[in-house]
């Protein structure tokens, strides 16, 4: 094939992907989004060969610009095809979950929930929620680090009532504990969204196993005022539990996950001390008076 033949069909390739692109960012309607997707294209690998949209494509972009009748018209029809490891443009290192990710980083909290819905229903998802990102891009943290990093104490919280570990690691040995406590060290800024953060994962950690005990260790007068003394304790092993702690971890650890938020509102105990999505604050320390 002549290089003049290659660049116009480079440049073909570009020119429909923006538009599919342009289309999902404008809100366009399913049927038309589509017909657009399924549409062949050149895409230039070395046989010059023919493709279209994979829905797991699509769902990227339906995800980024926050299109939220796509985004369930493709996890509706194509489920398990629309979570594979985008084909094009994407550094994913399989097996990811580039979409989850997303839906972290960019706050799509309704597509995320949708994401969770389906992982729920399917067998082969299971362990979807835990999956790496992009080694690449992020050094391999899960959904759960991501949230910690942006400080989404909501998101956070949604991702452990679905399953989410808070006990894995990412890349540099460090687990999401580890990225709220480096945050609360490192800046006073967002203070109380951090310590919202740290109170959810304590709330489903029933054992505790991370990198910065010993940086609190070192530092207790610097944690003990900043988290109050029976946390601090609590967390560098001097002491176990406080009672409400303790309790809903036991409970939390016997809710299937598929059941959140259902399972927590159904629990016996008063209201305010239900962990639930749409919270402006943890009622951890109310038991403090215990």
């Amino acid at each position: 094939m002549c290089s003049n033949q290659v660049s116009l069909q480079d440049e073909q390739c570009k020119y429909y992907a923006y538009m599919f692109y342009q289309a999902v960012r404008d809100q366009e309607p399913v049927w038309k989004l589509e017909e657009m997707r399924t549409m062949e294209y050149f895409h230039l690998e070395e046989d010059a060969s023919l493709r279209c949209y994979s829905p797991s494509d699509a769902l990227m972009y339906a995800v980024v610009h926050n299109h939220l009748r796509y985004a369930q018209y493709l996890l509706s029809h194509y489920a398990e095809e629309a979570l594979k490891v985008p084909g094009i443009k994407f550094c994913c290192c399989p097996p990811s979950a580039p979409h989850l990710a997303l839906a972290v980083t960019y706050d799509r909290r309704d597509i995320l929930i949708m994401i969770i819905k389906v992982t729920h229903e399917l067998p082969s998802l299971q362990s979807y929620i835990n999956r790496a990102s992009c080694f690449h891009l992020s050094d391999g943290k899960t959904p759960l680090h991501l949230a910690c990093e942006l400080l989404s104490a909501e998101t956070v919280l949604i991702l452990l009532g679905n399953g989410a570990s808070p006990k894995i690691m990412d890349r540099k040995g460090e687990t999401p504990l580890d990225v709220i406590l480096e945050q609360l060290w490192s800046s006073k800024v967002n203070v109380e969204s951090k310590k919202l953060c740290l109170d959810y994962l304590l709330l489903f950690s029933s054992s505790l196993n991370f990198k910065m005990r010993e940086m609190l260790r070192d530092n207790p007068g610097f944690w003990g005022p900043l988290l109050g003394e029976d946390k601090f304790n609590y967390l560098v092993g001097k002491r176990p539990a406080r009672l409400y702690l303790a309790a809903m971890q036991r409970i939390l650890k016997c809710l299937q996950p598929a059941h959140f938020p259902q399972s927590i509102q159904e629990l016996p105990i008063p209201h305010a001390l239900k962990p639930l999505p749409g919270k402006k604050t943890s009622k951890m320390t109310a038991s403090e008076h215990n």
